[in-house]
């Protein structure tokens, strides 16, 4: 059963007015003791909440066994999601927790430098952020230190290797990982990279311990999540709900549709499901049995009069301009899944052509990346023509779908790619 006081865990405070140190202090009293911090992350079945949902004890026992007196500790809020607001939510509520979970991470791999990354664009969040850091700096002569880093906002920014290479060459690209895990490292010493609604979890366990912790959730994903949930929604908006929720619980909590046509779980790189699968929990194990997952806690809510061939187009457009066009699946084979879909999309006399083909371009890109980022839009592109068979075969047809009257766009692409202006549509 969940408790209200056990709800929200992460997000208690008031958005926008973050908790200083004193504050965060009362609001997070320790309540147990905890002997040993990786064996308690262990227990506590924490895992990363940035996307691939890797065990957390599991990646800090690595760089841990790493030799080195300079290694360092990555806070990741970068954010490149266009459609994630959790971890500025989070940032701009209980920045500490966030730092609490860091320095703790840093003390079990024997890190001396915590770094967290956070967009430049995002102004408010990088003055809370730094504001935190100062408090927690001016109460301390020595021990770790804090250093925010501010790296320019694009989608492959957020791709942990890339942030490392920014952070050493201060080029966002994606590094070829043939082996994971594998340890990353900044000037030549392992680092541990993480998300911000990671460490602020392993600030939870180390203060209330893993029975507390795993108090809610499923076994396998025990604990709380933050979703952004967008599109057929009252208003864009950040909720945080235990692992194992049904997904129609969380639009009715979201004040999203509650009989959506379709919803965009995992991110834009992530997996279209039917709108009636709303009654499936939300966690991985629930969602693996139609191919979606969690991923980076972003629920993308299409309404009735939306059409998914659309939506999808403009998201592969977009991704397709975002990659970091280091080989042949990003730059010419996203840019060609792309143009397919705009074909499919207008209904042009090539449309069924265009769908054969971006089934075969999905076969010849698919694994053949240097990192994730086409493997994400290849995803994105087979849901979206299983789920929407009927607007695919419309289109082919050269037919009117649900969405060609009102023209109605539910998902929040941006269409400029600029450090200092971004212009959604």
């Amino acid at each position: 059963m969940i408790h209200a006081e056990d709800v929200p865990r992460l997000l208690r405070g008031t958005p926008g007015t973050p908790l200083g140190w004193s504050e965060h202090q009362a609001a997070f009293a320790t309540t147990t003791q905890v002997t040993s911090l990786l064996d308690e992350l262990d227990a506590a079945g924490v895992t990363g909440r940035g996307g691939a949902a890797f065990p957390t004890a599991r990646k800090a026992r690595l760089v841990r066994s790493q030799r080195g007196h300079h290694k360092s500790v990555i806070v990741n809020a970068m954010e490149g999601e266009p459609a994630s607001h959790k971890d500025a939510l989070l940032l701009s509520t209980n920045p500490h927790l966030v730092l609490d979970g860091a320095e703790i991470l840093a003390t079990i791999i024997g890190a001396r430098r915590v770094v967290v990354c956070v967009a430049r664009n995002d102004n408010r969040v990088v003055a809370h952020v730094n504001r935190a850091i100062h408090e927690r700096t001016r109460r301390r002569l020595r021990g770790i230190e804090f250093e925010l880093q501010t790296p320019p906002w694009r989608y492959v920014a957020g791709e942990e290797s890339a942030l490392v290479h920014w952070l050493n060459d201060h080029e966002s690209l994606p590094q070829y990982r043939p082996q994971r895990p594998d340890v990353l490292q900044v000037n030549g010493h392992p680092v541990l990279v993480d998300n911000a609604e990671t460490c602020a979890n392993v600030g939870l366990v180390a203060r209330f311990g893993a029975p507390w912790y795993r108090a809610l959730g499923t076994e396998r994903q025990p604990g709380t999540t933050l979703v952004s949930v967008t599109g057929a929604v009252e208003r864009p908006t950040v909720i945080e709900v235990a692992l194992g929720t049904p997904l129609r619980t969380v639009l009715s909590l979201a004040g999203a549709d509650p009989a959506p046509r379709a919803m965009l779980l995992g991110g834009y790189g992530g997996s279209w499901i039917p709108g009636e699968r709303v009654d499936l929990n939300y966690d991985n194990e629930s969602l693996a049995s139609i191919g979606a997952s969690v991923g980076a806690g972003v629920l993308c809510v299409l309404g009735r009069d939306g059409c998914g061939v659309v939506e999808t187009e403009r998201v592969v457009r977009w991704m397709a301009n975002e990659s970091a066009r280091q080989c042949g699946p990003c730059a010419f084979g996203l840019p060609a899944m792309g143009e397919d879909l705009a074909q499919l999309s207008a209904a042009t006399r090539d449309a069924k052509l265009a769908h054969e083909r971006l089934i075969e371009r999905g076969a010849a890109i698919i694994g053949r990346g240097a990192c994730h980022h086409p493997d994400g839009v290849v995803r994105l592109v087979r849901s979206a023509l299983d789920v929407f068979a009927d607007d695919v075969a419309a289109h082919a047809r050269r037919e009117p779908c649900a969405a060609a009257q009102t023209k109605r766009h539910f998902l929040s692409v941006p269409r400029l790619e600029q450090e200092h202006e971004l212009v959604w549509e």
